[in-house]
């Protein structure tokens, strides 16, 4: 039988630690949310290894985010504990629930409705009493609850949607890996009165979000 408490302790000592996240906050976050929650019975052995793990093998396949990029993620998006904050691509959520050890509160939002019911089973089993998960497109965003002070992409995209940068506030961040497939960079967007600007942060290579996939062209 697997020790979880062990894994995850091991996870944030060999993962998490030693790849600059120095934010006590969140690395007390991921000591204390158990991961192995948050993926099918028959993955939970490996729910803490550093690798994205396949939580649905639906028509679009999804991934819960491996360890080491998920807390560098979180910790460049600098997140105070009365901010509110958009979960995009959310899964099962087990993003939802670290984030909500962060936030003041967390809208989590998924595009997969089993899975989105999943989540919110999962975190409100958890205790989890901050934090709700909605159904709908991830390119959309959740207009209703905005303007947040974060926007989290839980997944690779190509760009970030006009529509999700409208739903931040002045001075509020989005953090993002951008790439092709092949390679990606973690991004920090601000938004402000001159625009919406980003800067890159760090190497990572994660999972698409659905809908967010290169768009294949024609060679002719």
């Amino acid at each position: 039988m697997t020790d979880f408490a062990a894994a995850r302790l091991n996870m944030v000592e060999s993962q998490v630690r030693v790849n600059a996240v120095t934010d006590d906050r969140l690395i007390a976050a991921m000591a204390a949310v158990p991961r192995e929650r948050f993926v099918p019975i028959s993955r939970q052995g490996i729910a803490y290894m550093d690798e994205d793990i396949l939580i649905s093998d639906g028509k679009a396949p999804r991934f819960l985010m491996e360890p080491r990029v998920f807390a560098k993620l979180v910790q460049l998006a600098a997140i105070s504990a009365d901010d509110l904050v958009l979960d995009v691509g959310c899964g099962t959520g087990y993003s939802t629930a670290v984030l909500s050890r962060l936030a003041g509160t967390v809208v989590g939002l998924e595009s997969d409705e089993n899975l989105a019911a999943q989540a919110g089973a999962t975190l409100s089993d958890l205790g989890v009493d901050n934090a709700v998960v909605v159904a709908g497109a991830l390119a959309a965003g959740y207009a209703k609850q905005a303007p947040y002070d974060v926007i989290f992409m839980n997944g690779m995209v190509t760009s970030v949607p006009e529509t999700l940068q409208k739903q931040i506030r002045e001075n509020g961040r989005l953090v993002a890996v951008t790439g092709d497939g092949v390679s990606g960079r973690a991004r920090l967007y601000i938004r402000s009165s001159a625009g919406f600007s980003g800067r890159d942060a760090f190497d990572a290579n994660i999972r698409f979000l659905p809908g967010f996939e290169p768009v294949e062209s024609f060679v002719f």
